[in-house]
């Protein structure tokens, strides 16, 4: 109940958006600092082609490797700072840091806090979420009307590249089992690659409580017990170029838990 409490009131700070039209792209980071930069041009690129208007919020959560120095310590020693500010321009890069890991969903609402869109891209920092796709979601959103586009690993189009054959029967299984136990007709509700309404996402947030991988997949099935519309688009999941995954034995566990405490409550 306490974290609970923490992400509503977190997400409850984020108050409405001051530039609806804006897409605010919010990445949780630790430890992402050799990534950081190679996703911010990059994201520049796609949006600034596809004529979008866009931030990037970083919520890192006082990475040791000192992830959030090499975006926004403004002393005379981080320069590529000051090139970055210049290149993309300050309102552009945002950072929320936090003096801890506090969990996922908690970075997201502390995100949204920070975020002046009335649409949020949520994806990882670690590239393996390439920003190309992000006018493909947005299209499908304007497309359906959705309140949730989501990528989608198992869509004809999409894939996984980088993984060993256990790793992908381990994703697909779990896919599998969630969407078979809780009846959802969403195709991968454990990705993270997603853009969500404003509002819809100010909702979800204090109603979830898994944490790790679970807490992606609570994210859809909450949102589907809410009624909200949601559409998909193939994309191709990279595994991380640089630095080494949190996904293990412990995560998968957290899932089951999760999986088990949904079937109980919804």
């Amino acid at each position: 109940m306490v974290r609970g409490a923490a992400v509503a009131a977190s997400a409850a700070e984020g108050g409405d958006a001051s530039r609806p039209q804006r897409y605010s792209i919010v990445a949780p980071t630790y430890n992402e600092a050799e990534n950081v930069p190679l996703l911010v041009a990059l994201v520049h690129e796609v949006c600034s082609a596809a004529g979008l208007d866009y931030e990037i919020v970083i919520v890192d959560d006082a990475s040791p490797d000192g992830t959030a120095d090499v975006r926004m310590m403004m002393g005379s020693r981080w320069e590529v700072v000051r090139a970055l500010q210049a290149a993309y321009g300050p309102d552009r890069l945002l950072l929320a840091p936090r003096s801890r890991k506090l969990g996922l969903g908690s970075a997201y609402a502390h995100g949204l806090r920070r975020a002046s869109g009335g649409w949020v891209i949520l994806m990882d920092a670690d590239l393996s979420h390439h920003p190309k796709y992000i006018p493909a979601m947005v299209a499908r959103q304007a497309e359906t009307g959705a309140d949730v586009v989501y990528g989608s690993r198992y869509l004809p189009g999409g894939g996984v590249a980088g993984w060993d054959a256990a790793r992908k029967l381990t994703s697909r299984g779990a896919n599998v089992l969630a969407r078979t136990l809780l009846g959802l007709a969403a195709s991968d509700l454990t990705g993270a690659y997603r853009l969500y309404r404003r509002d819809m996402l100010a909702a979800l947030l204090p109603q979830c409580a898994c944490t790790g991988y679970a807490f992606q997949m609570e994210m859809m099935a909450r949102a589907a017990a809410s009624g909200a519309r949601m559409a998909e688009v193939p994309i191709v999941f990279v595994d991380r170029l640089y630095g080494t995954s949190k996904l293990g034995a412990h995560e998968f566990a957290q899932f089951l838990v999760g999986l088990v405490r949904l079937l109980l409550q919804l």
